[in-house]
């Protein structure tokens, strides 16, 4: 399932970063390293797939039934990704 906070890009508040300003093959570590070297904006880590720092899931923007439950990441949330 895509998370739907993010439209399953694994970040929030993307639009923040100018398309110029990343490889075009870059993905996810072109947007990390752009996170560590830029001040003064609000990308993150999705903190529905993840905990605004790193993915709960292997693939980012991702919700999978493996993490579903009481005792996993969306206990809080009664078991379910907030976007569910």
């Amino acid at each position: 399932m895509n998370c739907t906070r993010c439209q399953g890009t694994g970040f929030i508040n993307l639009s923040q970063i100018e398309d110029e300003e990343l490889f075009d093959d870059g993905g996810c570590e072109a947007v990390l390293k752009w996170i560590s070297d830029n001040e003064d904006h609000d990308v993150q880590v999705c903190d529905c797939c993840g905990n605004g720092e790193e993915w709960y899931e292997d693939e980012p923007g991702t919700h999978k039934q493996k993490n579903y439950g009481n005792n996993g990441p969306y206990a809080y949330n009664g078991g379910l990704p907030e976007c569910n």
